[in-house]
């Protein structure tokens, strides 16, 4: 069952109900919007910020978040129309406009803007290397998905080559891989938080190095829609994206044991002090990007990373999939 948290203004649940445009007027209908995140995690924290502080509620939206679980199944769901707004990487619209989708899609926010995913080793490690791992066996992540294309950047730029000086496992379940290396699978694990921290904080692994601050900024988690779909409801895709920016502002100014509070209640299952050194981690890293406007720069960056590990289908323009014309009007308001 996908988890779903809907957010009413005036407490009335519109099921199935289509988009209107309306303003933020308490006497107003609600703007209902099915949202598909990739995968629920804490990498996405100001998009949670955004929803207990009501940040969408103020803007008039009502909110249907639902668990993608991949990448696939969540590109599917906006494909199939099954879904309003998705959350994942930007190569998913890469890879779809490459293949020639026949409604184009569009990335017109950013939220994160590293890699999330950190290098575990069995035993501490001082003074942590790259060329340590040589020779070695490291837990990745899936094949094609940005980690992995991530990964292979990284250790390239570390003189590695994966498969030759070093073997990098990777038939592993996204789901599976912190309780495949807590049982013994590989020398050195690629993990996303609270996986990793969880780990060390149990003994079973020691994070050594960020593959995020390794690897530079580049649009790595994105909003995307379908272009139609921005191109008839433009002011609610404004008043999303203005939600959002007010998350990314909050999260920035606030100290930790605040930011805590507000993520406590979409991650029940972990304490506050492990919710702390994932959130410290992050913003020491910058994970979270400050303002929802793709830079063009970084985009390329991505291509570049994405052209390196032979994931790359063709060369698709940054006009082609980004759309910055709303995200610069949000951030340009009075």
């Amino acid at each position: 069952m996908s988890r779903k948290i809907r957010l009413s203004l005036c407490g009335i649940l519109l099921f199935l109900t289509p988009l209107v445009a309306c303003t933020s007027s308490p006497n107003q209908s609600l703007s209902k919007i099915r949202l598909v995140e990739v995968t629920h995690s804490l990498f996405y924290a100001p998009q949670y910020v955004a929803l207990t502080k009501g940040f969408f509620q103020a803007e008039g939206l009502e909110i249907e978040l639902i668990n993608g679980n991949g990448g696939d199944k969540t590109m599917t769901t906006l494909l199939a129309g099954q879904s309003d707004i998705i959350l994942m990487g930007t190569e998913g619209a890469i890879y779809v406009t490459a293949r020639g989708a026949t409604e184009p899609v569009m990335a017109f926010a950013q939220l994160t803007q590293t890699d999330g995913t950190f290098l575990l080793s069995r035993k501490p490690i001082s003074s942590f290397t790259w060329d340590q791992l040589e020779g070695r066996t490291l837990l990745g992540q899936r094949r094609g998905g940005m980690p992995e294309m991530v990964a292979e950047y990284v250790l390239r730029k570390h003189g590695l080559n994966p498969g030759k000086n070093l073997t990098v496992i990777q038939n592993i379940e996204f789901q599976n891989l912190g309780t495949a290396y807590a049982s013994g699978t590989g020398e050195f694990a690629q993990l996303f938080e609270p996986v990793a921290s969880k780990l060390e904080q149990e003994g079973k692994g020691n994070i050594v190095a960020s593959f995020g601050t390794e690897s530079g900024t580049l649009p790595y988690t994105v909003y995307l829609a379908k272009k139609t779909f921005i191109e008839q409801n433009p002011d609610a895709i404004k008043r999303f994206t203005r939600a959002l920016y007010r998350a990314q502002q909050w999260i920035e100014k606030q100290p930790t044991a605040e930011i805590v509070k507000v993520l406590q209640p979409h991650f029940p299952e972990l304490d506050s002090s492990l919710l702390s050194r994932v959130i410290d981690r992050y913003r020491a890293q910058k994970a979270w990007a400050s303002n929802p406007l793709i830079d063009r720069k970084e985009y390329q960056h991505l291509l570049t990373i994405m052209k390196q590990a032979g994931e790359l289908p063709k060369e698709i323009p940054y006009e082609q999939i980004v759309n910055t014309q709303i995200s610069e009007e949000i951030i340009n308001e009075k």
